[in-house]
């Protein structure tokens, strides 16, 4: 079981090394008077830091090292 855990953790942290973030686009009212409404297209961000990913694939590699062999 750690093992699968560990094995998670670093494909995990390779994801997160190579694939920093990610952008969408959400639509906001900015005027909303009645019967007239205007929107707008607004881009986010969501980032996460790239150490993030050194940290999970670490303490996978550290998890599956340490795993006995019959888990």
């Amino acid at each position: 079981m750690k093992k699968m855990i560990g094995f998670a953790l670093i494909v995990i942290g390779i994801i997160t090394l190579v694939w920093t973030g990610f952008t969408y686009t959400k639509k906001e009212k900015i005027i909303d008077a009645g019967p007239l409404q205007v929107s707008a297209d607004r881009e986010k961000t969501v980032a996460w830091p790239p150490y993030l990913g050194g940290i999970l694939l670490i303490g996978g590699i550290i998890i599956v090292a340490t795993s006995k062999k019959g888990e």
